[in-house]
């Protein structure tokens, strides 16, 4: 099976400048995000990027990087325009891989990947249970309710599904944490930068709410390992130096 990663790269970052370039335990953030991609199988990773600086580096560390145009307002509006530039047929699958995610498990790529090609599905994304209450009731981590055939029915910041006698039993009724991966078939990843900003999406800053509200269908793979930190914070960027080795 064959499938594309694509890691979208911004220099800028409004808490940690020149993120995908930190150093951690040796080597560029960002290098540590492309080595995940290699492990998972994909038979092509690129870093998506509008920084020279990230370009340079990418490539240096043997992976393709493309520059792409710096005013892109999401991740995935700058795959769309890598898609555009390779040119890859409609039934490409592309996971879209978040830049400062260094702990992913290379075997969720490959799920997310492998999964869609058995079953047809043109969107996917994945999640995990819930650990614990904080985590549930913090508006950082994005919540998804799913169907009985696992797609997807809301995703919110709120805590949903929500048992009204106690917010504690809502973590063994249904409660998943979103895991900010994705993957699209080429032909619907066109599609869907063709769409409108929606309202939900708008209110919720969740861009796979505008898949929802235009009636398409966002398969959701569960996942059972250990959960991936990403990098937002600078407290976040030393408990992934203390995981992988760094003074």
């Amino acid at each position: 099976m064959t499938f594309k990663v694509v890691i979208p790269s911004r220099y800028n970052s409004t808490r940690l400048a020149g993120k995908p370039l930190i150093e951690i335990a040796g080597l560029p953030m960002v290098i540590h995000v492309a080595r995940k991609a290699r492990l998972s199988g994909a038979d092509e990773v690129v870093v998506a990027t509008d920084d020279e600086r990230i370009f340079n580096c990418v490539e240096e560390f043997g992976f393709r990087s493309i520059l792409t145009d710096p005013n892109h307002f999401s991740g995935t509006d700058r795959i769309n325009e890598v898609l555009h530039q390779t040119g890859w047929d409609d039934e490409t699958i592309i996971v879209n891989l978040q830049g400062d995610e260094p702990l992913m498990d290379p075997l969720l790529i490959n799920q997310v990947a492998n999964g869609m090609r058995e079953l047809g599905v043109e969107y996917a994304t994945a999640a995990s249970a819930f650990r614990n209450l904080d985590d549930f009731v913090s508006p950082n981590n994005v919540k998804v309710v799913l169907g009985v055939d696992d797609y997807a029915l809301y995703f919110s910041r709120s805590m949903i599904p929500y048992d009204k006698s106690r917010a504690e039993d809502s973590l063994g009724q249904g409660a998943f944490q979103h895991i900010g991966i994705y993957g699209y078939t080429a032909k619907f990843l066109k599609l869907f930068c063709s769409l409108p900003k929606s309202n939900l999406e708008n209110i919720e800053g969740l861009e796979q709410l505008r898949a929802i509200e235009n009636h398409h269908k966002i398969k959701v793979f569960r996942y059972e390992g250990s959960y991936s930190i990403g990098v937002d914070t600078q407290e976040d960027l030393e408990k992934i130096k203390k995981i992988l080795g760094s003074d």
